[in-house]
């Protein structure tokens, strides 16, 4: 039986109705404003990474988000029900959770032995990393930056962290909170639609609207174990470090051969070689993937967990 922090004698402080309300609200409230400024808006013949308007971006989502996790954090604070803990504990801002954004980066990494074995060996990106550059790359591209702290930070305040507390105090059960509420999460990257479809005007119609499909499904997927991780840790920060990590990674290769940096490809024994570098891949994709299994309960045990999830 799943017990969550709201688990009392006492009537819901929110109905679901208007706690998933609440949710579309702070979807919109997060998307609209990205529409209202020519600073932010997509327009044709500037590239979604130009820096003035990813800086635009950052503040209004930074605007948004402040706005929507000071609304929770009153609703929190005003409830007539008693949650046993503060909105710093309900929001996970407080235990900050060093440990549990270390154990669920771990897990998380299972799910990406594959990738990580094609990324630092087989690419030789390992090389960079001895040096630091990934990190010294955050600080000097505006584009990596939003990527990598910006939008997890933002996205992780406002449909975790703000999000999850009005779920609970609406007693909803946790098939709602981990596989409903992430919905909201992908629909508001529906509007990449829009922007790619103004700024890739020759993209035939059938491509940009398989793009966003896909691009829903993995980001609906990745809330609901987000949304997970962060019902199981408390922790917001653990959150923002697995999506952090995630984008870092992108979607892992599940078809085709590697090609090690150090072939140049072309003749028959090369491919032979290449083959010889790609079973690992699969075996550690697979691999991986029951590890992860395995490890998830145990890789996510904290004693501030919002709510007593068993599989």
């Amino acid at each position: 039986m799943d017990k969550g922090l709201n688990a009392s004698s006492h009537e819901p402080d929110l109905s679901q109705f208007r706690a998933f309300g609440l949710l579309i609200t702070y979807c919109l409230i997060y998307v609209l404003p990205l529409y209202a400024s020519p600073a932010t808006r997509a327009v044709a013949g500037r590239p979604r990474d130009a820096p003035e308007a990813i800086r635009a971006r950052i503040r209004s989502v930074s605007l948004s988000t402040a706005l929507c996790s000071l609304v929770t954090f009153v609703l929190v604070k005003r409830s007539p029900i008693s949650l046993n803990v503060s909105p710093w504990n309900l929001m996970g801002y407080w235990p900050i959770g060093m440990v549990e954004a270390g154990k669920t980066v771990l897990l998380t990494g299972l799910l990406f032995l594959g990738p990580l074995y094609e990324c630092l060996l087989i690419d030789g990106n390992w090389r960079s990393w001895s040096s630091l550059d990934p990190l010294k790359q955050v600080w000097s591209d505006l584009a990596v930056w939003r990527n990598m702290v910006a939008g997890p930070i933002t996205e992780e305040c406002l449909f975790r962290s703000s999000a999850v507390p009005l779920l609970l105090m609406a007693g909803c059960d946790r098939k709602s909170i981990i596989f409903l509420s992430p919905l909201v999460f992908g629909l508001a990257h529906l509007h990449h639609f829009y922007e790619f479809r103004v700024t890739h005007p020759r993209t035939q119609l059938g491509v940009a609207v398989a793009r966003s499909v896909l691009q829903l499904s993995y980001t609906t997927v990745f809330g609901a174990y987000a949304t997970f991780l962060f019902l199981r840790t408390g922790s917001l920060l653990a959150v923002v470090a697995v999506h952090t990590f995630c984008n870092s990674m992108g979607l892992p290769r599940v078809w085709g051969l590697l090609e090690p940096y150090w072939l140049l490809g072309g003749s028959n024994y090369q491919k032979i070689s290449a083959l010889k570098w790609t079973i690992p891949y699969y075996v550690l994709l697979l691999g991986g993937l029951v590890l992860w299994w395995q490890h998830l309960l145990s890789l996510t045990t904290s004693s501030t967990a919002l709510f007593t999830l068993e599989l």
